[in-house]
């Protein structure tokens, strides 16, 4: 039940993301801080899509209520956690070009891929972490926005918000922004 109100939250975020009326949240994110982490296997369904109001906003919400649809969450082998991943990978370009978004949980193996799902190895890189608390989905669409705008110097091998039991808990629906660097 708890990944089913996840995915909820995914799908009005995403619907909003291209609205050209939002207010930014107070004290959405703060600074953001690097760390390095490790190679690691997601498994999940992907989708490609690309930003602009006429593809990214209504792919990826429908791409998240496939998963709720399809009850991912039990159909993915080798699960090492229940934390949720929204990963963007596979990037044509920048941010503005075509990438994958997989939607998925962290594996101990991706040898077994049912149909219909992909596996993938995300390399180890350096990331940087944004923290996002507030008033859900607008905190998560004031991030991104944010993290468009800075001048990162982004690797694009794998992106992801990282959806953990805090969310579920919290009034503030806190969350993690995770954006490859070089």
């Amino acid at each position: 039940m708890k990944k089913l109100i996840c995915l909820f939250y995914f799908i009005f975020a995403f619907a909003f993301v291209f609205s050209e009326n939002i207010e930014q949240s107070k004290n959405c994110m703060n600074e953001y801080s690097v760390i390095y982490k490790p190679s690691f296997m997601i498994i999940g369904i992907e989708c490609r899509t690309k930003n602009g109001a006429d593809y990214a906003a209504v792919d990826i919400p429908a791409h998240w209520e496939k998963f709720k649809s399809q009850d991912i969450y039990n159909k993915v082998p080798n699960k090492v956690s229940d934390e949720c991943y929204g990963l963007y990978t596979n990037y044509e370009s920048d941010h503005m070009g075509a990438y994958s978004l997989i939607i998925g949980y962290r594996v101990s193996s991706i040898d077994e891929i049912p149909e219909g799902m992909v596996g993938r190895v995300i390399p180890e890189s350096a990331y940087a972490v944004f923290d996002v608390s507030g008033e859900f989905p607008k905190s998560l669409i004031a991030t991104w926005e944010k993290i468009w705008s800075l001048n990162l110097n982004r690797a694009y091998t794998g992106d992801f918000e990282l959806y953990t039991e805090k969310f579920m808990q919290n009034t503030d629906r806190p969350l993690e922004v995770y954006i490859s660097i070089k």
